[in-house]
């Protein structure tokens, strides 16, 4: 199995489609990271709000254990610290959440722009590239067999008339020297349809 033609002029444009094929799926990718990290930067406020309510609710809660520690109103006076600790752990589980939201919308939009130019470059780029492997590996299957010749100088007839303009042509034509099974017509005719998708003789 070939995976670039043998004649230069074919395998450069092969590999120079390869190459602009992953250049623009590694585009797509860093464009995708890029805004990754700038969505990123919005969970920002999410991670302060969940510092300061932790550290708050850290606060109050020293602060309502060491009121307990106080005679005859202590009690009292731990209930609103307690309260206000668990309102600032609520706080801080409303950043966390704030966070994650944030990261899921990330992972969506950083998915999305990468699955669909990966996808498009593939679909413009790949069907290509297999059918010439396919085909060239037919058509070199089809000139090492007996006879391959022959049917590879009738694809050269029927279907490279331009590349058969620079040729001399024979006594008769080269559609009555294949009928004759003009040995050199066919070489030449069955090395013309092989050059015609990029492949030597």
């Amino acid at each position: 199995m070939r995976f670039y033609a043998q004649t230069p002029a074919r395998r450069n444009r092969q590999v120079l489609a390869d190459l602009v094929a992953v250049a623009l799926i590694a585009v797509a990718v860093w464009v995708a990271l890029a805004v990754r990290g700038t969505i990123m930067m919005l969970a920002e406020p999410g991670r302060k709000v969940e510092s300061s309510g932790d550290s708050l609710a850290r606060e109050l809660g020293e602060a309502g254990d060491a009121a307990s520690d106080v005679p005859f109103v202590g009690d009292v006076l731990e209930k609103p610290l307690r309260s206000a600790a668990d309102a600032s752990s609520g706080f801080a589980d409303a950043g966390v959440s704030f966070q994650e939201t944030v990261v899921q919308i990330a992972d969506v939009i950083t998915a999305v722009l990468i699955v669909l130019p990966v996808l498009f470059v593939l679909l413009l780029w790949l069907p290509p590239r297999l059918l010439w492997i396919r085909r060239s590996a037919t058509l070199r299957r089809l000139a090492e067999a007996p006879g391959g010749a022959d049917l590879l100088a009738l694809r050269a007839l029927t279907g490279s008339p331009r590349a058969l303009a620079g040729l001399p042509v024979p006594p008769g034509g080269w559609a009555d020297a294949w009928r004759r099974g003009d040995p050199q017509a066919v070489t030449e005719l069955s090395a013309v349809a092989l050059r015609h998708v990029g492949l030597r003789p």
